[in-house]
């Protein structure tokens, strides 16, 4: 899909690769950017910045759609129709729906460990193994690759440093920024002119 050209909504274009995941069974659906070559007025002025941040929103929401098990109402919808191009979509999920921390990773199914910011399915696995012949602590968590950065605020183990219960979603949001730097930075800064 081809998203920036018309105005849709993050909401609309997850909405319409979900309905393609599910009507005619994708394996994939892909999202670039618009990129002005013409200037008809229908379309984003000639030197309009290409969309590559929300782009890789979008691919991370759809990551999370087709391996995380979220349902793609609860990443966009009517009260949230655009990602917040701050933060990746899970991180964005997880600030809105802080009734459901912190996760005990010594006792939650896999289900609700995938949806803890920080934590991919690969250490996801590790965990559910490694909890069978020990209760995990942050060390533990660390060294199997866990972004403690972004996961000691949401989730408790046998450990209890770091921990942060009285945070509001927009503090916690500001406090993960502030400590963190994130490898998309580059895409936000403008590129240099090869030629002037």
């Amino acid at each position: 899909m081809i998203i920036g050209a018309s105005g849709e909504s993050d909401q609309q274009i997850m909405w319409t690769s979900d309905y393609f995941y599910k009507k005619f069974d994708l394996k994939r659906v892909y999202y670039s950017g618009y990129i002005p070559i013409s200037n008809d007025n229908r379309l984003p002025q000639l030197g309009t910045a290409v969309p590559m941040l929300r782009e890789n929103r979008l691919y991370q929401t759809d990551w999370l759609m087709r391996f995380y098990g979220f349902d793609v109402h609860e990443i966009v919808n009517n009260e949230h129709p655009n990602l917040d191009l701050d933060i990746d979509p899970k991180l964005g999920w997880a600030l809105r729906n802080l009734a459901h921390f912190p996760v005990d990773v010594n006792k939650a199914d896999k289900h609700m460990l995938a949806r803890i910011p920080g934590l991919g399915m690969k250490s996801v696995h590790k965990i559910i193994q490694a909890r069978r012949f020990r209760n995990l602590n942050w060390e533990h968590l660390q060294r199997m690759g866990v972004a403690l950065n972004r996961a000691k605020y949401f989730l408790v183990c046998a450990s209890h440093d770091f921990e942060r219960r009285d945070l509001t979603g927009p503090q916690l949001k500001s406090l993960i920024l502030q400590n963190s730097t994130s490898k998309y930075q580059k895409i936000l800064s403008p590129q240099m002119n090869l030629f002037g």
